[in-house]
């Protein structure tokens, strides 16, 4: 039996940095992770070049139970900070759009680097050994690793959520959350492609066409709207602006599109008083694509040149252009999903620490937590954040 001052189950980005700076704090760390390799959703993402951070991150970028339970690790460790410690290294980076920063060179690069930082902690991989128990008892936590069994004071669950199970992501660290009590948001897949079925299978024959909108979805209360790319796929809607309110759709809920949102309202009847022989496949396809022009004509039935429409009909088309409701039939599921919704109840944690209120020294970080960012590098900024959050206390 081997004793630790912490063991950290997941050796993902929350769980790398939290290792690293509680082994650089002295501590001795145990790091444990299924998979033969560390930070394998790291390399993975952005294309293989790790989109590692947003320059813009602020607590209003995650979705939450509680939005405020992000402010203070996001506040005390920052996109700056990480950024710091990446030129340390001498890491290439760039900013690409909306504040989405990505190495110039290599996800490996971070990787890399995160393991470097454990190595200077002194922390003790375990990889490709899979959790076959966890118990706690007089102060312990004793967690059994295909035949080995190690014991330590603190725990901390960094497993992160089922999305991408091909990877070999699954529920595990909101079923050791149950087992010691604490509520789970019922978890959902996030930045995801959407499906579509009935009448709407229409839209899938423009696979492969994508144009720049704004995306919502929500009620007039509060509708939550991004602009960015949408693509058309063979099974519904994908793209940046998709995936972004694909994390704030629930199952029934339309999604609005605004395809011209550069438009001023009376555009169409202006231009029938411009250019009264041109269609409006035509007028669309100098802003839209193609395909999306011709699909869109013909879904609202205007074919003939505008002198031949009245201006409430041009009004009418108008609107159904910038309101145009899809209302997806699911999700791609967690397969597809770049992350997870919901997950380990913020009501339940320290947002200073990250401890687990009712559990002495049980600590839970990343993407385990019902803590959830927009695409573009923020679900890594709470990884950094809340890894570091309890790095400084385990």
């Amino acid at each position: 039996m081997s004793d630790y001052d912490a063991i950290i189950l997941g050796a993902g980005a929350a769980g790398l940095m939290c290792a690293a700076v509680a082994g650089q704090r002295g501590r001795k760390i145990l790091l444990v992770d299924h998979a033969e390799q560390a930070g394998k959703k790291i390399l993975i993402s952005g294309g293989g070049r790790c989109n590692f951070t947003n320059l813009h991150t602020a607590a209003d970028r995650y979705i939450s139970a509680n939005p405020h339970f992000a402010k203070s690790a996001l506040g005390r460790y920052s996109a700056q900070d990480f950024i710091a410690l990446v030129e340390s290294y001498g890491i290439a980076w760039h900013e690409k759009t909306l504040g989405q920063l990505f190495c110039d060179g290599s996800a490996k690069q971070i990787v890399e680097m995160l393991l470097d930082e454990c190595d200077k902690g002194r922390v003790e991989l375990s990889l490709g050994r899979a959790v076959t128990g966890v118990d706690h008892a007089d102060g312990r936590y004793r967690v059994s690793l295909d035949g080995r069994t190690v014991t330590a004071p603190a725990l901390v669950i960094a497993t992160g959520g089922p999305s991408i199970p091909k990877m070999g992501a699954t529920g595990f660290a909101y079923d050791l959350a149950r087992q010691f009590g604490l509520k789970v948001v019922e978890p959902r897949p996030a930045l995801v492609p959407l499906t579509l079925g009935g009448d709407e299978i229409l839209f899938r024959e423009l696979s492969g066409v994508a144009a720049d909108v704004v995306a919502s979805v929500g009620s007039k209360g509060g509708k939550t709207a991004f602009r960015e790319a949408a693509l058309f796929t063979h099974r519904g809607l994908s793209g940046p602006a998709i995936l972004q309110v694909s994390s704030h759709w629930r199952n029934g809920q339309p999604v609005g599109i605004d395809f011209l949102p550069d438009r001023e309202s009376g555009w169409l009847p202006a231009a029938k008083r411009t250019t009264p022989r041109a269609t409006l496949r035509k007028l669309l396809g100098s802003t839209l694509p193609d395909r999306l022009a011709e699909t869109l004509s013909e879904r609202l039935d205007m074919t003939s040149e505008i002198s031949a429409l009245t201006d409430r009909k041009l009004q009418d088309a108008e609107r159904a252009l910038s309101h145009w409701q899809f209302t997806p039939n699911g999700s791609e599921g967690y397969a597809k999903a770049e992350v997870t919704a919901g997950g380990i109840s913020t009501a339940e944690l320290s947002s200073q620490t990250m401890q687990a209120k009712r559990v002495p020294m049980l600590y839970a970080v990343g993407e385990a937590v019902d803590v959830t960012g927009w695409l573009g590098g923020y679900n890594f900024q709470w990884a950094w954040a809340s890894g570091w959050a309890a790095g400084q206390v385990l």
